[in-house]
């Protein structure tokens, strides 16, 4: 079992909100996740003129997990502008496949289950079967 800091993880996300790419919107986010390896893995936003293809900063920090080695996320905090924020419907089933049903969230300085935030969400990849193997 990972012991959960999330003062730790809280500084992380805003160390790393620090380094967004905000022109257009000047919102800096910040996330961090603690890893069931119990290192920290964190990302930030980065905008484009597009506004909709925007990268959350929870995508950063899978992209981080990821190409870090890999695990589960354990919990995650993210932080706008210095403030909590809570992850959008995409990022959220993103956390999902990356941490699954016990993965907590910080939501206004409390700790959700993911059960809480998505409660019915797309089955992780593993639970497809590929029909042409």
């Amino acid at each position: 079992m990972v012991d959960i800091n999330w003062d730790s993880l809280r500084a992380a996300a805003r160390d790393a909100m620090q380094h967004a790419y905000v022109p257009y919107s000047h919102f800096r986010v910040g996330a961090a996740g603690i890893v069931d390896d119990g290192r920290i893995v964190t990302g930030c936003n980065v905008e484009n003129a597009s506004y909709g293809l925007t990268l959350c900063a929870e995508c950063g920090m899978v992209s981080e997990l990821i190409r870090s080695g890999g695990g589960r996320l354990v919990a995650v905090c993210t932080l706008g502008n210095d403030a909590p924020v809570t992850p959008c419907g995409r990022c959220r089933q993103l956390l999902w496949e990356h941490g699954g049903p016990s993965l907590l969230v910080e939501v206004n300085g409390e700790p959700v289950p993911m059960t809480e935030m998505i409660p019915h969400a797309f089955p992780e990849a593993s639970n497809f079967t590929n029909p042409n193997a």
